[in-house]
């Protein structure tokens, strides 16, 4: 549904890091037919940093996470990664690019008929990474070990529990390993404590390989726990940028309605 009146973006709050730019979204805009998702939506990712986009169901945060790994071309603006542009690449290009890129899926996408390790295999010989074939079983144990299920090699998915099989996604997410990471409403339909967990394992990846993420989320104890800095999605636009607590403290009703 189209929006009814337009709604003026806020200025951050804060001075924007000075680690260098890993990914950028220029003025992009998304419609299908007559609904608007993205109207001159902009952003930026700088290394080693949380950034989480907040914003309503259905506002359009899982649309901007497919436009920034090209599953949806854009309307309108740019979109550049590890300093390419998105929309330029061809499907090798694009293909090698994504190796770079993690993308831990809202379902997770795990293959129901492979076992844990030939679902963590499965991206290695996707990409023929020759370097890395001689190292399969020991990069896969690595990922399992940071994501503390080591025991779970010869399991099935569907022999796992919701936050198992979170946690098993992430593991194939990070097998490559990736330089930035798209996580696509990682706690949605899981239970308050384990949400938690993976809220505490989103931190501990970026501390320990200091990768930086785009977290897609509503659940504002995911956004409290592992946002380095917040930018609200409101009509399209990014409404509002800065940590939790300066947009948890702005007057402003729009901002407010979200931390109620």
């Amino acid at each position: 549904m189209q929006p009814a009146a337009a709604v003026a973006p806020l200025p951050a709050t804060t001075s924007a890091p000075t680690a260098e730019v890993v990914l950028t979204v220029a003025h992009v805009s998304k419609s299908f037919g007559t609904n608007h998702v993205l109207q001159d939506f902009s952003l930026t990712l700088h290394r080693g940093e949380n950034l989480v986009v907040l914003g309503r169901s259905g506002s359009g945060k899982s649309v901007l996470i497919k436009c920034i790994i090209g599953l949806l071309p854009i309307d309108a603006g740019t979109i550049t990664v590890l300093g390419q542009d998105v929309a330029t690449l061809g499907h090798a290009a694009l293909d090698e690019l994504r190796t770079k890129v993690g993308f831990l899926f809202q379902s997770n996408a795990l293959y129901d008929s492979m076992t844990v390790r030939e679902n963590l295999l499965f991206p290695l010989r996707r990409h023929w990474l020759a370097a890395r074939r001689g190292q399969e079983e020991e990069l896969v144990r690595q990922a399992l070990a940071d994501v503390g299920l080591p025991d779970t090699l010869d399991q099935m998915p569907a022999e796992l529990s919701g936050g198992q099989r979170k946690r098993i996604a992430l593991a194939r997410t990070l097998i490559l390993p990736p330089e930035i990471i798209l996580y696509d409403e990682p706690t949605t339909g899981l239970d308050p404590i384990t949400a938690r967990e993976i809220d505490q394992l989103i931190r501990q990846v970026q501390q320990k390989y200091t990768t930086s993420a785009l977290i897609i989320s509503h659940d504002m104890n995911c956004v409290r726990l592992t946002a380095t800095r917040v930018a609200l999605l409101v009509e399209g636009r990014c409404y509002a940028e800065g940590t939790y607590e300066e947009l948890r403290q702005r007057n402003d009703p729009t901002i407010h309605a979200f931390f109620e």
